[in-house]
């Protein structure tokens, strides 16, 4: 059904999103990429994409390729599971939630899905690792249930506070990748330009294994829990701005 008396976006969102995208620098990046489509059609999906993908998928690179050049391969190794650990909790998390609303959608007869009349984002991206895909697929999924929130909203099966705190919890927890990729980056950034008597000490302090360090405290909540890693790789602590 057409609504003729109802302006709708024509690609204004997306270029007022895109005119806000910090350009990451892959002028030094010399690795092949697969080239893979993308789309996201939610306000959260788009954001995301445009502000973390990118710097997530430098601050990996550095991680797995440039610093394993100068530094200790198992100290790396410890930091790519790190890492890996996050982006796996997060894609668990994003499809408890979408099973979650899945069944609501199922034990309410709801056939149909709020959808967006904003012009959806559509690129091809060059993916540089296996780290980049499991976070496009997350923030593919991300796309997928903010959707599905918004849905159970308006039938009033879930409540607008319900849904602000799942859309809160979610987004931290795929915003956190992120920024603990840039955290790691930048800590093994900072070893890399000590002498190499140091780089060991600032990666094993009085002897402790990075394995022991990189824990969360137990009373911190699961939604939250961030990889905490000692001085020498955890580097900055501020986070990426919320969309």
């Amino acid at each position: 059904m057409e609504r003729d008396w109802v302006k709708t976006d024509q690609g204004g969102v997306n270029a007022r999103i895109l005119a806000k995208q910090t350009k990451a620098d892959f002028r030094r990046i010399e690795a092949a990429s697969v080239k893979l489509p993308a789309r996201f059609a939610s306000p959260e999906g788009k954001r995301f994409f445009v502000r973390l993908f990118m710097t997530l998928q430098l601050n990996s690179h550095f991680i797995s390729v440039i610093a394993r050049t100068r530094l200790d391969h198992d100290d790396i190794a410890q930091v790519e599971t790190a890492l890996r650990d996050q982006l796996e909790a997060a894609n668990s998390r994003l499809n408890e939630a979408i099973d979650e609303a899945e069944a609501l959608f199922k034990a309410q007869a709801i056939t149909e899905m709020a959808s967006y009349d904003t012009v959806p984002l559509e690129v091809e991206v060059g993916v540089l690792s296996s780290n980049g895909r499991r976070y496009l697929e997350v923030l593919g999924k991300l796309d997928q249930l903010m959707p599905l929130l918004q849905t159970l909203e308006i039938h009033e099966l879930l409540s607008p506070a319900v849904v602000d705190k799942q859309r809160a919890l979610i987004k931290r927890q795929v915003r956190d990748v992120a920024n603990a990729a840039r955290r790691f980056a930048t800590g093994l950034r900072r070893r890399m330009n000590l002498p190499p008597a140091r780089q060991t000490t600032a990666a094993h302090p009085e002897g402790e294994s990075l394995a022991a360090t990189t824990e969360s405290p137990v009373d911190e909540p699961t939604e939250t829990k961030v990889y905490r890693t000692i001085e020498g790789f955890a580097g900055d602590t501020a986070e990426e701005p919320a969309p």
